[in-house]
Order: structure tokens, then sequence, then C-alpha cells
């Protein structure tokens, strides 16, 4: 993947794309095409892995469809599905892990069939420099190493919770997370020595943190799927924003991001 090519040059050529499309010979009126669309306001519940992408997809998705405005509520998956469950006002939900889709799925929160969009695999990140020296995963459980992983339930801590089993490797983190993003925020503040993220967290944190890859990850894949909510007042958009995600121009967005391709 070229590193080089930003989201949002991926979002203006998604852009252009859709809108290249829309206006060849539709045939429609000038009194049709003027209407003003009424103004709609879609609520995404997203996995906190997705903020930077799905903020850059949104505004895209947005000018892609004039009167369209799309409302975030970004927090560990896990979180997102209990505020569903208490009747959160939600559209679509976007899940880092297939456990927590299916979670909210069997609590019939969920309108027709999830579409897999996304995978993703952990990363550690350390401070600018790598001050502590991590270069392996069995480095994170050497003693006097401060480590900030997410929690037990959080998609990250289960896939974390995997490579641990299939390594022999626990840790003893100072700190367990909601959210893949304040593990982040811990190890960018210096607050921790390490911390496991996803690939896709440390490539948007750029020069903030180190990243260190570890063989073992990729042995556990985290493939994230997307739904229409049950209940929603706008379910036909909300197909149309899942349909975006899934097709080419989310896509390219989230391949910019660093995230894989979802499986066939």
């Amino acid at each position: 993947m070229k590193r080089g090519l930003g989201l949002a040059a991926i979002a203006a050529a998604a852009l252009l794309a859709v809108s290249g499309c829309s206006s060849s010979g539709s045939g429609a009126s000038n009194s049709t095409a003027s209407k003003t669309p009424a103004p709609q306001t879609l609520t995404v519940f997203a996995a906190a892995s997705l903020t930077a992408t799905f903020n850059t997809l949104g505004a895209a998705f947005e000018k892609a469809n004039p009167g369209v405005t799309v409302k975030y509520d970004f927090d560990g998956s896990s979180t997102l599905v209990e505020q569903l469950a208490q009747g959160a006002p939600a559209d679509v939900f976007a899940s880092a892990d297939e456990v927590n889709m299916q979670n909210a799925v069997k609590k019939s929160l969920i309108a027709g069939t999830p579409a897999d969009f996304a995978t993703n695999i952990l990363e550690i990140a350390t401070p600018p420099g790598n001050p502590a020296h991590i270069s392996s995963f069995a480095d994170l459980a050497k003693s006097g190493v401060k480590v900030v992983v997410c929690a037990d339930g959080v998609p990250c801590g289960n896939a974390l919770e995997q490579v641990e089993k299939n390594t022999g490797v626990k840790l003893k983190p100072v700190s367990q997370e909601q959210s893949v993003t304040n593990v982040l925020a811990k190890v960018e503040s210096g607050d921790a020595d390490a911390g496991v993220v996803y690939v896709t967290d440390v490539q948007g944190a750029g020069s903030k943190v180190t990243g260190v890859n570890f063989p073992e990850a990729k042995q556990v894949v985290n493939t994230y799927p997307i739904a229409a909510t049950q209940g929603s007042k706008h379910a036909a958009l909300a197909k149309q924003f899942v349909s975006y995600v899934t097709g080419a121009p989310g896509q390219a967005l989230l391949k910019a991001a660093g995230f894989g391709a979802p499986p066939q």
C-alpha cells in the first residue's frame, strides 16, 4: 500500500466518481434537479479504531448526498452495544469484531444481515523512539515495562487475549482501557512504555508513536462488520451508508488508512 496517498485525496477522488455518475445522462428536468433535499441526520455508532477514517468517509458521504449530516458516536464496540440495548438512538452500527455484532444481532438491535467491510490486526505502539526498547510481544511481559491494553470484551482486548493464549505470554498491564483510542492516548502522553493497539492506530498517529510489529499478530485477525440498526428513522439512508462503506469509495478510504480487505 502506498502510504503517501492521504485519506483526503482518496475521499476527493471517490466524490468525483460519485458526482460523475450522478450527473451523466439522467434526463431529469432542471426543476427536479434544483429541488433542495430535506435535511437528514444519520447517527452512526462506530468502533473507536474507525474514528479518523469514518470522519473522512462521512464528509465524503455528506458531499455526495446534499442535505445529509453524519453524526458519530465512537467508542469500544461492547460499550456501543450496551448503549443500543439501553435504547440509544442510532441508524448504523459498525463493530471492530464479529463477536459484538453478533451480540447486537441476538439482542434484536440489527436490521438485516451485517456486512463485513474491513480487517485489522494488532501492533505495539511505544512513545517516539521506543525508549523501553520493545522489540517483541514477549518484551511486554518483562519486569518494569508499563503496558496499557484494551479491557476484556473490547475487540482489541479479545484479540490480545487470543495472542496471549497462542504465545503463552501473559501480560500484566498497568491499565485496561475501554477503547483502543484510550490506549493510544496513554502511550502518546508517555504514561505507558507500550500499548497494544491496531496497525491502523499506529499509522494514524504518525510521529506521535513508534510502531513495533510482531509476527504473532497475523494469526489473530479482527473482521469489522457493519449494519443498519433496528428501528432506524432513516432506514433507506442507513442502507445507503452501509453500501457506501462496503463499496468502492469506502474501501479506498479504508485501504489508505491501513485496514485490510474484508474476507471473501
